[in-house]
């Protein structure tokens, strides 16, 4: 199982939300490529990085922040925040990404979002942002009325890497992962998992490993880190099977 840790981008800062709102951040540095190596540094060959303005306005808001740490970061980054255009994905792609994520246009535009993931083979993640069991748009300030299971299924045999997976009302406040629900969705699907929200500690981490066999792909962790809650190396080393 993989652990993603997670760079989250507002105003040029990294930055934690709490629950998704923009009102209630948290900043942790304004050196992002710094963080990305810190992350390195501790054994990550992963980084999850999203462009929290670029959610809201549809584009590329923190173009420069995620240019600097694709200079640094020696690993895989995974890249997501207003990406919803051939030419935002096909430029991503070609300075470095090596995944996007796409809520926002999953929903809206998923026939978009499938022909994406024909084009850039296990380049595509669909991002399955849940409040309250319904699916979440526009940096999570817009609830559907689509049940977060009903979108996963839609790309199904589409080509997509993986589903994001995120419980918003856990995002950023160190409440615990729903396990449950992430490892039900896994279960429901035929598309590996990724678990995002919530994590507290090394206790979640080890519990989503243990349902890697579900179809767990990884997890994301971001304030746990930041807090110091959380050692990123020894998560890495449980996720491995260590």
């Amino acid at each position: 199982m993989i652990v993603f840790p997670a760079i989250d981008l507002k105003g040029g800062q990294v930055v934690r939300l709490a629950e998704g709102d923009m009102a209630r951040a948290t900043v942790y540095g304004d050196d992002p490529a710094a963080q990305a190596m810190l992350f390195a540094d501790a054994g990550s060959q992963f980084l999850h990085v999203v462009d929290l303005d670029g959610s809201f306005a549809g584009k590329a808001e923190n173009r420069a922040a995620v240019e600097g740490i694709l200079e640094v970061f020696p690993g895989h980054v995974q890249l997501g925040g207003g990406i919803r255009t051939r030419e935002a994905v096909d430029g991503w792609f070609e300075l470095g990404v090596s995944r996007i994520v796409m809520g926002t246009a999953a929903l809206k535009d998923p026939q978009f979002v499938k022909d994406m993931a024909k084009e850039w083979e296990n380049g595509i993640v669909v991002a399955v942002d849940a409040r309250d069991g319904m699916v979440a748009t526009e940096g999570w300030a817009d609830v559907s009325d689509v049940p977060v299971t009903d979108l996963a299924r839609r790309f199904e045999d589409a080509g997509v890497a993986s589903l994001l997976f995120t419980d918003i009302g856990r995002d950023g406040m160190l409440k615990g992962v729903n396990v449950d629900a992430t490892v039900d969705l896994a279960r429901s699907v035929d598309i590996p998992v990724i678990a995002s929200g919530g994590v507290k500690g090394l206790a979640d981490i080890r519990l989503l490993a243990l349902h890697a066999k579900d179809g767990i792909e990884g997890v994301i962790t971001g304030r746990a880190l930041y807090d110091g809650r959380l050692d990123l190396a020894t998560a890495i080393a449980i996720g491995e099977g260590d």
